[in-house]
């Protein structure tokens, strides 16, 4: 397939996460390029997150998903299409590096489903210097013949010692960035700017608009 997609499958039917990347995408000039979610298309695919890294589960998904969308396409006699699938956490170097590749496990299992009050309680006793964390995102994006490009996203920071803000998901309001604020007091293109997601999402979309050229 030659040239840039009209339409890319994100492996994922998260919502805050296929609008982030949407927004990423329009933000970096992409906007003509429509993400879709599997549900969107009618297809069931829940492969396991068994990998010890993110970029393990991001490639594990993303292979799963093109395969799924193969079988369907041919069934249905659908075009081709490019899949992207994002893998992503945070990690807490008074942790060793927890939550990481079990950051939605973590908050799944959290009382209440709550994983930043159970990552401030984990950390009650740390001092500010020691509290240092990223966010890192891995996007696995493979093409119509099964290539595979892969792009990676880190935002540096540190976890808060109170929840604050009432943007984004995840544990974005304990996320504390240099100017003081959360990741959560940030507006979504403030956001975009520096956040992991925000990173990785603008390689993959200036890949994707050198593809024009082809």
């Amino acid at each position: 397939m030659s040239g840039m997609p009209k339409a890319v499958m994100v492996a994922s039917n998260n919502a805050h996460k296929l609008q982030e990347l949407r927004e990423i995408f329009a933000l970096a000039g992409l906007a003509s390029v429509n993400l879709v979610a599997p549900r969107d298309l009618g297809l069931t695919c829940a492969p396991d997150e068994t990998g010890a890294t993110y970029l393990d589960n991001a490639l594990i998904k993303a292979r799963a998903f093109a395969r799924a969308y193969r079988e369907e396409a041919r069934r249905r006699k659908w075009g081709e299409l490019w899949i992207l699938a994002d893998d992503s956490g945070l990690e807490v170097d008074a942790l060793g590096g927890r939550p990481g590749v079990q950051s939605s496990r973590y908050h799944q299992d959290a009382p209440g489903g709550d994983g930043c009050a159970a990552l401030l309680r984990e950390l009650a006793a740390t001092p500010d210097a020691q509290r240092t964390a990223r966010f890192r995102c891995v996007l696995a994006l493979i093409g119509p013949q099964g290539q595979e490009h892969i792009f990676e996203g880190v935002c540096e920071g540190r976890i808060a010692h109170e929840q604050r803000g009432e943007n984004g998901f995840g544990f974005d309001p304990v996320f504390l960035l240099d100017d003081g604020r959360t990741m959560a007091q940030l507006s979504p293109i403030e956001k975009h700017r520096i956040s992991h997601r925000g990173v990785a999402g603008r390689q993959a979309a200036e890949f994707l608009l050198r593809l024009e050229a082809t």
